[in-house]
């Protein structure tokens, strides 16, 4: 039998994340705890327990609370993007050593998975998603999503009765009537979220997150797991991304509950012990990669040329090419070439992505040089040091409708910084030269 592991912190960024890893003979599997569940709590119920120890039994079993859940650090307004937690994915796998783990995830942590194995397909081995969803508000072609009002009225309802009995009855109903499992479920909530105004909005950045567009990049096998009669999470969900994702298989359960410490859990967690010891590797995952691009571009650079003269152009450019530099590492991105007049950059999250080009924009104002930016996410085929592919065209096309300190974006890019406080203004439907469909694009507003 495995022992409770002990939890222990290591740091993203300059929070501290709760984690534990139980040492077992087979693969690295990265449960990310769901958020009514924190780790240190997930042992004291004796089905989720057993369930834990099967999948531990067969994998070096890591688990971890992201930032702002459980026993990790809480996270102060206005919340991140996304990313954020997405990053946290990658800090635990580096702290405990992991070079390529399975990911497995329940409901609301399924779109970070999606977006971390679409981002890093190196570090990702297979995903194991439960009950999960790519967006869970209503939107055109998603009708069997939850309608804005409803949705509005349901975060509120349940936020405001965390921990007190009701989402027990809708997440666990089989074990809703079950009173020490009761009790563990609203302490676990308690000490999970608290009554903050912060769980609202995590809560709330979570249901309206939208991964719909990264799903084609995502390269690892993907195990889709459904109980058919989840009251939150309708099966439709799980159809769509078993349809989506390349490589995924649909695996549906008889019940009603929607958390894995619920129904049959040693059934879930002995199909995925299967799913990841057996699973596939990604084949040639490495060479193509979900990115942010980011193209800039001097304004009027032949006219400053012929302005300055050659030799004054000259040290102008390395003025700014340094500027460049210095900005898109701060942000935790990579200058892949200088254009001539402007730079190529790339980014494994949106949102550190568009930062960084307001804050080159302002600062390459500063010093008498004003850009505009393009940025899109999308796949990129590595090359060496360079990088191609699709994405980067239609980021180069984005550049080039950008007024002067404009910083454009294209329709692939706000729905993965929803909740992050980025705004944006809509500048309409736009034909990308040498691109197929057209692109609806966005400006950044301050």
């Amino acid at each position: 039998m495995t022992d409770v592991p002990e939890t222990r912190y290591i740091r993203s960024g300059d929070l501290r994340l709760a984690i534990q890893v139980c040492d077992g003979p087979g693969p690295d599997v990265l449960l990310i705890a769901i958020g009514q569940v924190p780790i240190d709590l997930m042992w004291d119920d004796p089905l989720l327990a057993r369930g834990l120890r099967h999948l531990a039994a067969h994998t070096r079993l890591i688990t971890c609370d992201l930032r702002g859940w459980g026993s990790s650090e809480q996270i102060s307004l206005p919340l991140p993007a996304v990313q954020a937690w997405m990053d946290d994915i990658k800090a635990v796998l580096d702290a405990v050593g992991s070079d390529r783990a399975a990911l497995v995830a329940n409901s609301v942590l399924v779109p970070p998975a999606l977006l971390f194995a679409a981002t890093h397909p190196d570090r990702v081995s297979s995903l194991a998603l439960v009950n999960g969803f790519a967006r869970y508000e209503q939107a055109d072609g998603y009708p069997f999503g939850m309608p804005t009002e409803t949705l509005d009225t349901g975060i509120d309802w349940y936020c405001d009765t965390l921990g007190t009995g009701p989402t027990t009855e809708l997440m666990c109903p089989s074990r809703a009537a079950d009173p020490l499992f009761r009790l563990w479920a609203m302490r676990s909530e308690r000490l999970s979220f608290g009554p903050g105004g912060e769980t609202r909005a995590i809560t709330n950045l979570f249901m309206r997150s939208d991964v719909r567009g990264v799903l084609a990049n995502v390269a690892a096998p993907c195990l889709v797991l459904h109980r058919t009669d989840d009251q939150f999470v309708r099966r439709e969900h799980a159809v769509y991304l078993k349809e989506h994702l390349p490589d995924a298989e649909l695996v549906d359960f008889p019940g009603a509950d929607h958390l894995w410490s619920s129904g049959d859990v040693e059934g879930i967690f002995s199909t995925i012990a299967a799913f990841v010891t057996g699973a596939k590797g990604a084949t040639g995952a490495g060479d193509r990669v979900l990115a942010t691009i980011v193209f800039t571009d001097i304004v009027d650079s032949t006219e400053r040329v012929g302005a300055l003269g050659d030799r004054e152009w000259r040290l102008a450019l390395e003025r700014y090419e340094d500027l460049a530099a210095r900005h898109v590492e701060g942000f935790r991105g990579r200058v892949v070439k200088s254009t001539g007049d402007g730079t190529l950059a790339m980014f494994d999250g949106p949102a550190r992505a568009i930062e960084c080009a307001c804050a080159l924009r302002d600062a390459a104002s500063g010093i008498g040089l004003p850009i505009r930016a393009g940025v899109h996410t999308g796949e990129v085929e590595l090359m060496g040091d360079d990088i191609g592919g699709i994405a980067v065209h239609i980021g180069a096309r984005v550049a080039a409708l950008a007024e002067r300190d404009e910083v454009l974006v294209s329709a692939s890019v706000p729905p993965l910084v929803a909740g992050s406080g980025i705004r944006f203004e809509d500048r309409g439907t736009h034909r990308l030269k040498g691109v197929p469909e057209p692109w609806a694009l966005l400006a950044v507003l301050a």
